[in-house]
């Protein structure tokens, strides 16, 4: 057996990285910040994919697909979108290399130098929304509705498997539309799809809030967000929904005809979540003996360990659990039967353990005999003898309980973490002892919330789309404020 992970407690960093890699969901990439999703945690980000796709096909979204490569000249049509991604574009410089004369291996041509650079795509609304030039001339043509699935490249300088890479996976949603009203109707409408998938799929409880212009995605009017937190306190966001106004349109003079005739810019949305909301997954749920993994997104969903003492044991056990198997299977459950003779079944309750799969049931000689099995449950541990009969109608009720169980739990956890506060003293005082979620009141200016940041390293996660009214004075500032904000050191 390897030595245990470490604790949440003791090091929540090392405990993080450590479970990535022993839970087999990822590992470090030989090109540096990149990583490589190994097939357990591919099929977690498989099962995430499938349930948002549905969701975005749904609600009207048909999926496309645009170029990894972007002209430098579209990122600068935008000011503000170059602004805020300048320093993180990996550029293309040459398209050809050579060997090297010196016997050096291949070195880059310097014939083969490119015109004009191309971008790496950090973010792809530049080279959507020239397309887009071609596809809309009239209202007829509009609302554009369209979500793509790629990877995109940020250039980091600090990574953490999931949480920040250089390259990641994600969808990016980019819509166009014939009024304002309906491109924040939709903005809005993305935003619910991911706070509905957060704590239906993922079992996780989110904020759902605006945020502040310091805060805001490069180049929008407006960016919702969804905000979670991880247990260490910190914040998450899980998932970004822009209106981005006209900006885009004007930057790349895409125009249509309206009923009556008039020629005006179309308005804009984009929205995306990636690769991140599997570090979320980890972080939310998962103890110091492995994950914990919502039954909805487990790729496994119950595990069967036989215990035998011979061969003919352990046909008549597998004879058994075909049974149990055909009939959860019947259900839409997914289920592995583990009779494999490389490991004992203590070993492979640890590593099931370890892998976060939700339902354990162990089946012996005995077992066989009295028509019982053994069921676990990976969020709580406990364990409970029950019959075979209607194990599968059973172990369903018990996975939905899970599923429910785990986002309560969540719930419950951000709920005792989250402070209300009125003075910037105890404001410090609990970011530095606690950590969690602060709900204070700011006086509305850049420089306020920059000056708490750079004293505290603590930002506005958002403004709550269901904040109160409530009259205050900025804990800062001592300004008056019309409402608390959410503030938190996050990732």
């Amino acid at each position: 057996m390897s030595k245990a992970l470490p604790t949440r407690s003791e090091n929540y960093s090392e405990w993080y990285n450590e479970l990535v890699k022993r839970a087999d969901l990822a590992e470090n990439s030989p090109v540096r910040g990149c990583m490589v999703i190994k097939p357990y945690g591919y099929s977690i980000w498989e099962k995430m994919q499938r349930a948002l796709d549905d969701m975005f096909k749904e609600t009207g979204h048909t999926n496309a697909y645009f170029p990894l490569f972007i002209p430098k000249s579209y990122l600068s049509k935008e000011a503000s979108h170059v602004e805020g991604f300048a320093k993180e574009c990996a550029v293309v410089t040459h398209y050809r290399l050579k060997n090297d004369p010196n016997g050096k291996g291949v070195v880059v041509d310097p014939e083969a130098k490119l015109e004009e650079e191309l971008i790496v795509r950090p973010t792809s609304e530049t080279v959507i929304w020239s397309t887009y030039k071609n596809w809309i001339q009239s209202y007829r043509d509009l609302p554009l509705l369209i979500n793509q699935w790629a990877n995109v490249v940020r250039w980091e300088m600090r990574t953490r498997l999931f949480l920040r890479t250089a390259e990641f996976l994600w969808q990016e949603g980019h819509t166009a539309h014939a009024t304002a009203q309906e491109a924040v109707a939709e903005t809005k409408q993305m935003l619910e799809v991911y706070a509905q998938f957060a704590e239906e799929w993922m079992a996780v409880p989110v904020i759902k809030g605006v945020k502040t212009p310091n805060e805001r995605f490069a180049g929008a009017e407006d960016t919702y967000c969804i905000e979670a937190m991880m247990q260490d306190g910190k914040a998450l966001q899980a998932g970004t929904s822009h209106f981005l106004g006209q900006n885009f349109a004007n930057a790349f003079d895409v125009k249509f005809q309206d009923k009556e005739g008039k020629l005006d810019y179309v308005w804009g949305t984009s929205w995306g979540v990636s690769t991140r909301l599997m570090g979320a997954l980890i972080m939310a749920h998962s103890d110091d003996a492995g994950l914990v993994l919502p039954p909805k997104l487990a790729p496994i969903q119950v595990v069967i360990v036989p215990i035998y003492r011979n061969d003919e044991q352990l046909a008549q056990i597998s004879e058994k659990v075909a049974e149990i198997t055909r009939d959860l299977k019947k259900l839409g459950i997914s289920v592995k039967y583990d009779s494999s003779d490389n490991a004992k079944p203590g070993f492979k309750f640890a590593e099931y353990e370890l892998k976060g799969v939700p339902v354990r049931l162990a089946m012996g000689g005995r077992d066989l005999e009295n028509g019982t099995v053994e069921v676990a449950r990976r969020d709580t541990k406990t364990k409970e003898t029950v019959s075979v009969e209607g194990i599968a109608a059973y172990v369903q009720n018990l996975l939905n309980d899970i599923q429910e169980s785990i986002y309560k739990k969540a719930l419950t956890f951000r709920e005792e973490n989250t402070y209300k506060v009125d003075s910037f003293e105890e404001f410090n005082n609990i970011l530095d002892t606690k950590g969690g979620f602060i709900l204070a009141h700011w006086d509305g200016t850049s420089e306020t919330e920059e000056k708490i940041k750079e004293e505290t390293k603590a930002t506005i996660r958002c403004i709550p789309l269901n904040q109160e009214a409530e009259e205050g004075v900025c804990i800062y500032s001592g300004k008056p404020s019309k409402g608390r904000v959410v503030f938190a050191r996050a990732y």
